[in-house]
């Protein structure tokens, strides 16, 4: 993804969501490195179910091993073989990767002028690539801020399909320790945006 050329002012809550949208990308991408777990375990959560499930991953964040969330990352996303979830969209919609959902993204991207990032090559449904694009979508990394009705369009047709799923199961993968959280997140966050979106339409 691109990052914005210049300070774009956006509505206090759709800062709010880009920044989870951020927040769980990085998560997602790869095991966090220790700049990122310090920025984590210093986030402060509120009585919401969503601030308790932040504060739950600050706490986390305070005290992990990197070593061993290096790990569980790996366990969970890599593995010998593969993981034990496969976090792309394709994957969840068909069975199979780089199927038709990854076509229709790509298509997408080149409409709105996302550009595949150099040097990645993992494919762009992966859920942390998706979860960066809604960020710049809704931020204007890629130009003007994506309107509210074609954000919920995005959202849709390759984030809400199946993202609602994939964190239900990184709760209960059973290599989750410190990713459990970030799936409790995860969900009740595309609940929030899900439910929002439809009061919206």
């Amino acid at each position: 993804m691109t990052e914005p050329s210049s300070a774009i002012d956006i509505a206090e809550e759709d800062e709010l969501r880009a920044n989870l949208y951020v927040l769980l990308g990085r998560m997602l991408a790869s095991a966090p490195d220790s700049e990122t777990l310090e920025m984590v375990a210093g986030l402060k959560g509120d009585d919401s179910e969503l601030g308790q499930a932040i504060s739950v991953l600050a706490s986390a964040a305070r005290n992990c091993n990197p070593k061993m969330l290096e790990r569980e990352y790996f366990d969970l996303f890599i593995g010998i073989g593969h993981g034990e979830l496969t976090p792309y969209g394709s994957y969840y919609l068909t069975g199979f990767l780089n199927e038709k959902p990854l076509a229709n993204l790509r298509e997408d991207m080149g409409r709105l002028g996302v550009a595949r990032v150099k040097g990645v090559h993992e494919p762009e449904d992966h859920i942390a690539a998706l979860c960066e694009m809604m960020a710049g979508l809704i931020g204007g990394a890629f130009g003007e801020p994506l309107p509210l009705d074609e954000q919920r369009a995005f959202f849709d047709r390759h984030i809400g399909c199946w993202a609602p799923r994939f964190f239900q199961d990184l709760q209960a993968a059973r290599a989750a320790s410190f990713y459990m959280p970030v799936g409790k997140i995860g969900q009740i966050f595309m609940e929030i945006e899900s439910e929002a979106f439809a009061m919206a339409a």
